[in-house]
């Protein structure tokens, strides 16, 4: 089977397993969101009503028999009905998505210019000094809380200096800090991974040939080590890329944002677990595809695993 369609079909199979954790674990979870939703005593709704609302749902129904018909739903497009509002899941996501899609891909960008700017400074910067200083901040960097960073921001630069606006930021004024909020964690793994990758690229062989023949520094950085310590890093930030949603749900409700991370968190408040399981889905449908992407990203940036791959077929077809 050619690389890509296996690769796909792994895909497929995490989705499916993600889809069917995250129904089993949210129909496990104790209470009941409908009668959180529409229990209470100002609403004056009998016990019989109670149990038609339950039936409009489908939650009257055996397990089994709601996870088919949940599953093949979700498979048309059709996420269902929010618990806590009534809207259309879709709907919700819709509205939610476009903004936390801009404040993820933002911060990554934003991550990965810094983490490539502390590690190369780290590595290659002209005072010693300097070069501790750079290489000692990943590790500060890493254990930094995302709500005590979002926090020291609105002080610093709302309330100290002025700049942003704490309450009622829009546009790109609204998206600097929760974006550095985010990205300054992210940087640190980043930074981390890219700086022993350069250490280790930095004593092969052909570093060292280059570097007798004359070439300068920025050459070497640049054509040479970047090249080489930057596939590792490709695949941190895959991984990272699907973390941007949990920090996104601090960052969100810290900066009052509305996005994927603010519907989660009113989600779990409200114990909605139709909008609960969309969002844990797109969470490993975000995970799955970018770490898919760099798969088959690797074998175009690197000639020697392309070779690999072109040579398994024959391999494989000369043991037969």
């Amino acid at each position: 089977m050619p690389y890509v369609a296996r690769r796909l079909l792994q895909a497929l199979a995490v989705l499916v397993l993600a889809y069917t954790v995250a129904y089993v674990l949210l129909s496990a979870l104790p209470g009941d969101a409908v009668l959180a939703r529409y229990g209470s005593p100002e609403l004056g709704l009998s016990p019989e009503q109670l149990d038609a609302i339950r039936e409009s749902y489908g939650a009257d129904r055996p397990p089994l028999e709601r996870y088919v018909d949940s599953l093949l739903a979700f498979l048309r497009g059709d996420f269902g009905y929010s618990v806590n509002s009534g809207a259309a899941v879709s709907t919700l996501l819709a509205t939610a998505l476009p903004s936390s899609l801009t404040l993820a891909l933002a911060s990554l960008v934003v991550a990965v210019v810094l983490a490539v700017t502390i590690a190369f400074t780290a590595s290659y910067g002209g005072w010693g000094w300097l070069r501790r200083f750079f290489r000692g901040l990943p590790p500060l960097f890493v254990s930094l809380p995302v709500f005590w960073i979002g926090i020291m921001l609105i002080q610093v630069f709302s309330f100290k200096l002025g700049l942003v606006p704490a309450i009622g930021a829009t546009g790109l004024q609204g998206l600097i800090l929760p974006m550095l909020t985010i990205a300054i964690p992210i940087a640190a793994p980043l930074a981390q991974v890219l700086l022993r990758s350069i250490d280790e690229v930095r004593t092969q062989p052909f570093v060292t040939v280059v570097r007798a023949r004359g070439a300068s520094t920025t050459w070497l950085l640049w054509r040479n080590v970047a090249r080489n310590a930057l596939l590792p890093t490709l695949t941190m930030a895959g991984v990272l890329f699907g973390e941007l949603v949990g920090g996104a749900v601090v960052s969100e409700t810290v900066f009052a944002r509305a996005g994927i991370g603010q519907l989660t968190a009113q989600s779990v408040a409200t114990r909605d677990t139709p909008v609960l399981l969309v969002i844990v889905v797109l969470a490993a449908f975000t995970f799955v595809i970018i770490n898919l992407v760099v798969d088959l990203l690797y074998p175009v940036l690197d000639p020697r695993l392309r070779a690999k791959t072109a040579a398994a077929p024959k391999l494989q077809g000369a043991t037969r």
